[in-house]
């Protein structure tokens, strides 16, 4: 019987020291705790997927908080299925600690712990729908104050409209224009269509 840890957090700018502090305070060893930096929208992780494979029967799974093992609600259903009932390990979550599932004694007990990791899973993704929503109005937002996304755009060449009416003329291809402008291929097309 083994005892993991899982951290997760959605970019590497994100910090994991608070969910490695709890998941050390409890004893787990660093090289038994599993850390991915990306979103929680899927399973689709390098060191979720290697940290499953890991696993066996009575082994535990420790995490800060569900919403650590992912933000949409089926998926967090199925890999707790599949951990518990499948593979048999328990999954601990720190910070919601009725849903210790090693802690089972009856059939009611375990009604209403699925009730509550139903409801905790729900948060979880009800959660990233509104930062998903949030992020889609502040983008709306800065657009109508003007700010642009993306990188600025480069500034045309004093030479620009010679090459491009030699371009124009069939004296030249666009690839040739784009390379004495020294731009790329598109941002030539670009600048004559736009």
């Amino acid at each position: 019987m083994a005892t993991y840890g899982y951290v997760r957090v959605s970019t590497a700018e994100q910090h994991i020291d608070r969910q490695m502090a709890a998941l050390l305070a409890e004893g787990i060893p660093e090289k038994q705790i599993y850390i991915d930096r990306m979103s929680g929208k899927n399973f689709n992780r390098p060191q979720w997927k290697r940290l499953k494979r890991r696993l066996k029967r009575g082994d535990v799974l420790v995490v800060k908080s569900i919403d650590r093992l992912g933000r949409a609600y089926d998926d967090i259903a199925e890999e707790w299925r599949f951990i518990t009932k499948e593979i048999g390990a328990d999954i601990v979550p720190l910070d919601e600690k009725t849903l210790d599932t090693r802690s089972i004694d009856s059939l009611v007990e375990k009604l209403v712990k699925d009730i509550i990791f139903r409801v905790q899973s729900f948060s979880a993704e009800n959660e990233r729908t509104l930062i998903l929503r949030r992020q889609a109005e502040g983008i709306a937002a800065a657009k109508a104050r003007g700010v642009r996304f993306g990188r600025p755009e480069l500034p045309r060449p004093k030479d620009f409209e010679a090459v491009a009416d030699r371009w124009r003329t069939g004296q030249i291809s666009a690839r040739r224009a784009a390379q004495l402008l020294n731009v790329s291929h598109p941002t030539f097309l670009k600048w004559v269509r736009g």
